[in-house]
């Protein structure tokens, strides 16, 4: 039954999220914690593990969730969940897409939901702060304060990410040889 439920939690992730993997995130997170099956902290963890790996990042929280819940078959089930539905949806709309890619219905409802989906990428990265700043047990200030170095490690990957061609592979990387001389 478990593996039910993770399975169809996911597929309904997958199914009511716009923009791709990374903006599924913000409601992956909301139904997960709701489900009490991670905390935010937890979630911001799969995220770290699933930006350092190569390929989609939606699977991958999924399954480290999954995993959390149910062990091996849960991971199968949440990956599953991610995947399977928005697959066989997009063999479909394949075959449909041809005559509703310029239908000025679809081009509107694109319009309205695009912005909506830089709102689910900030709202991700702000609760994903509050979680890597401790700023939920300390408030912002504190938080900053306290974590003064996470936050400059946040900016100069930013900087890095927004002025430079450098793959954000390299960053990451980078952020990885960086914690484990400073942090261990």
């Amino acid at each position: 039954m478990v593996l039910w439920q993770i399975f169809w939690l996911f597929t309904r992730v997958a199914l009511f999220s716009w923009g791709g993997g990374p903006a599924s995130l913000a409601l992956m997170q909301r139904e997960c914690t709701a489900a009490g099956w991670v905390t935010s902290d937890q979630f911001a963890d799969g995220v770290a593990v699933g930006n350092a790996l190569p390929g989609p990042i939606a699977p991958q929280v999924s399954a480290f969730v999954g995993y959390q819940v149910a062990g091996v078959p849960g991971a199968i089930a949440a990956a599953a969940g991610t995947v399977l539905p928005t697959t066989v949806l997009m063999l479909v709309m394949i075959f449909f897409f041809f005559r509703i890619k310029d239908s000025a219905a679809v081009k509107a409802m694109l319009t309205a939901v695009r912005p909506v989906v830089v709102g689910l990428l900030i709202w991700t990265a702000y609760d994903m702060a509050n979680s890597v700043f401790g700023a939920r047990k300390l408030g912002w200030g504190a938080a900053l304060a306290q974590g003064w170095d996470k936050a400059a490690i946040a900016l100069v990957a930013f900087g890095l990410l927004t002025f430079t061609k450098i793959n954000p592979v390299f960053v990451i990387l980078g952020a990885a040889g960086l914690g484990y001389f400073i942090y261990r």
